[in-house]
């Protein structure tokens, strides 16, 4: 337990959300909770940033948006959002820590993630290394020799890789930030499933009083 409370406490330090959408309307369904506007889209086991995507296999994956009345504070909590599957009782969203944290356990190691797209195919830069062709003591230097050309790819021209993403830092970074918030936020909500997908004919997003049918 002591190696997942560690990774529990390292990644609750990073949070942020994903980029909301200018309005409401720019999310696939949407409804009124309250005095909250309320979006969603359902993105079956995917999450991620830009071209970097990634799959939670264990969990279905929803990206949810709040727009407050403008200047007012609300309180956002993953626990008050859940999930109704053909419908039957909600399913409670996880803490996104706690996912990560799951899907870090070694049991899990064996192919906790699949990337789906994103990254720089680059080249590997050797600095470096042994002298070569060293004359002995009085001994003509050896005359250089041109160098081959170097092949330089179209989609990545100045050569410098990209640094690797971290899926599991990555996961709790674009979790919708709980707290206090006095603007739109949005992020993705995890919810425990191991289930077949196709079995899933209903599907709905309960938060409040508001229920969005996602599918």
């Amino acid at each position: 337990m002591r190696y997942v409370l560690l990774a529990c406490c390292c990644l609750s330090l990073v949070f942020g959300g994903t980029e909301t959408k200018p309005k409401i309307d720019d999310y696939e369904v949407h409804g009124q909770a309250g005095d909250l506007a309320i979006g969603a889209e359902y993105d079956v086991h995917s999450f991620g940033r830009g071209e970097q995507m990634f799959i939670a296999k264990d969990y279905l994956v929803v990206e949810a948006a709040l727009f407050p009345p403008k200047g007012e504070q609300f309180e956002v909590r993953c626990s008050d959002f859940s999930l109704r599957i053909n419908g039957k009782s909600g399913m409670v969203a996880s803490e996104p820590n706690m996912v990560a944290a799951d899907m870090h356990h070694p049991e899990f190691q064996t192919a906790p993630w699949a990337q789906a797209s994103g990254g720089v195919d680059g080249h590997d830069v050797i600095i470096g290394g042994p002298p070569r062709d060293h004359p002995f003591p009085g001994s003509p230097m050896p005359t250089p020799q041109p160098r081959p050309p170097v092949d330089v790819p179209k989609d990545n021209p100045s050569g410098v890789k990209s640094e690797p993403v971290d899926p599991y830092k990555l996961l709790v970074e674009t979790a919708i930030e709980e707290g206090q918030h006095h603007a739109p936020v949005s992020g993705f909500l995890y919810f425990h499933f191991r289930g077949n997908v196709k079995s899933i004919k209903t599907l709905e997003l309960v938060y409040r009083d508001a229920v969005l049918k996602l599918r």
